[in-house]
């Protein structure tokens, strides 16, 4: 008995003796420890101040959706297939009919007389738009305009003293900075989700004229059209779109700068025409092996590969084989970032453009010329579709006119993913997604990206004079 109160009397004196050296470590530590360098950021007084202007959008739509039909068992290259088709189509379908749609996003007040920013995509094609504020006051908005190509609407709302917003400076963005998005993610009204910004310009090919702020603020099905704020309490951008496997966040989410949405808005509110910087050229990205033949130091900027006749870039001198490296003083290190830096370019600016030309630096001043009506639609270029690994292109008037019909892109290349193993090849012309018709290439990138992953989805093609359904499943 002595001896175990002995042990416990030295184990007792031992944890004394750690304790109190840990103690010192830890009080040596605290004192040598320096200060952090930043606090955790509180959002409260954003919120508190101008929560009240974001706002809740719900708006209705129609589409066509055509009826199932038994699906043939046969494959299309055997030939009792054109026989056996005849009984899983046609008079066997269910006659197309009109569905409403309802969709939900969110947009911000600008204005004490009820203008309010969203995203195109949460408004296009809608017939009936309510809007609804945190006060749980519903109003009726009216679309006053929209630009497909920088995914901006503006909407008005009869109301007077409504709560506003401040509008920030986008190009004082720096990667590290704190963010708050505030919007509707499936539904769930006046949600705060908080990150930092990833990278800025970041180029998307859906987007070729949109510089994204790319951030992990965390964005869903919902946030569409909200606004981004800076610690200042500024709206910074537009909660546009999220880069997803799943259709849900993935820790990339991709919004608009203000600076860029207000050119539409100020646009749409004066009803004046948005316009386009253009320069004419056709370029490609520089490949390493591309930068050796081209004797430059590394694989960095825009080549251009052709220019449009009589176009600005021709006019000022700029020839194919030409290395776009810095376009208005700003470095080009992709193909991707010089397109946002022309088409945010009034029409009319001289601009200097730094190229090199056979291994040797050169400047050229070019005069911005504005975007032809005939290209300023966004069907008119091909779009890599990554979710469905398959690239597409718009469709000339003559081709819809000797197929017989009134819209859709055509399919150019495939991959293996889910439109190979639909039966999609190259070749076949996309009419319908989920019983929404395609008209351009951005217009189904747009439809691919906000549909449902593991759920099959009904897509009408055309090969030649015959047009079928299929069924693909998106990851």
């Amino acid at each position: 008995m002595g001896h175990l109160k002995d042990r416990s009397h030295r184990h007792r004196w031992g944890t004394a003796v750690l304790a109190a050296g840990l103690a010192g470590g830890v009080a040596c530590q605290g004192a040598a420890a320096a200060q952090p360098m930043v606090g955790l950021p509180d959002f409260t007084p954003i919120i508190q101040h101008y929560g009240a202007a974001v706002v809740n959008i719900s708006s209705t739509s129609t589409k066509t959706v055509h009826g199932g039909a038994p699906e043939n068992p046969l494959p299309p290259n055997s030939p009792f297939y054109p026989f056996f088709q005849r009984f899983f189509s046609g008079p066997n379908a269910a006659p197309p009919q009109k569905e409403k749609v309802e969709s939900l996003g969110s947009g911000f007040i600008i204005s004490h007389s009820g203008y309010i920013v969203t995203a195109a995509h949460v408004v296009r094609g809608a017939s009936h738009i309510v809007v609804g504020l945190s006060n749980h006051h519903v109003y009726k908005a009216k679309l006053i305009g929209l630009s497909v190509r920088y995914d901006t609407a503006l909407l008005k709302i009869k109301g007077h003293d409504l709560p506003v917003v401040p509008l920030g400076n986008s190009d004082r963005l720096q990667v590290g900075q704190w963010l708050l998005a505030v919007g509707a993610p499936f539904g769930f009204y006046n949600t705060v989700t908080q990150g930092v910004v990833s990278a800025i310009n970041r180029p998307l090919s859906d987007d070729e004229y949109i510089p994204f702020i790319q951030s992990d603020v965390p964005i869903n099905p919902g946030n569409s059209g909200g606004p981004l704020f800076n610690m200042a309490g500024q709206v910074v951008g537009i909660n546009d779109q999220i880069y997803t496997s799943n259709g849900g966040y993935m820790g990339l989410s991709f919004s608009i700068p203000i600076n860029t949405a207000m050119r539409v808005v100020n646009a749409l509110e004066h009803h004046r025409a948005i316009q386009f910087g253009w320069l004419g050229v056709d370029v490609q990205g520089v490949s390493t092996e591309m930068a050796r033949a081209m004797r430059l130091k590394e694989p960095v900027g825009a080549l251009i590969a052709s220019l449009a006749h009589d176009s600005p870039a021709a006019k000022a001198g700029l020839k194919p084989g030409d290395v776009i490296i810095t376009y208005d003083n700003k470095p080009i290190y992709s193909v991707g970032q010089l397109p946002p830096l022309v088409g945010n370019t009034s029409p009319g600016t001289r601009v200097p453009v730094g190229i090199m030309r056979n291994g040797h630096p050169l400047t050229i001043e070019v005069r911005v010329g504005a975007l032809p009506k005939n290209l300023r639609d966004m069907g008119t270029r091909n779009i890599t579709i990554s979710r469905m690994d398959m690239e597409v292109g718009p469709l000339t008037h003559e081709a819809l006119s000797d197929m017989d019909i009134h819209h859709g892109v055509v399919v150019l290349s495939v991959e293996p993913g889910p439109a190979q193993d639909a039966g999609i090849a190259p070749g076949m012309v996309i009419q319908e997604l989920n019983g929404t018709p395609v008209t351009s290439p951005s217009q189904l990138a747009h439809l691919v990206a906000s549909l449902p992953a593991h759920t099959p989805i009904p897509v009408l093609v055309r090969r030649g004079k015959e047009s079928a359904y299929i069924v693909v499943t998106l990851p």
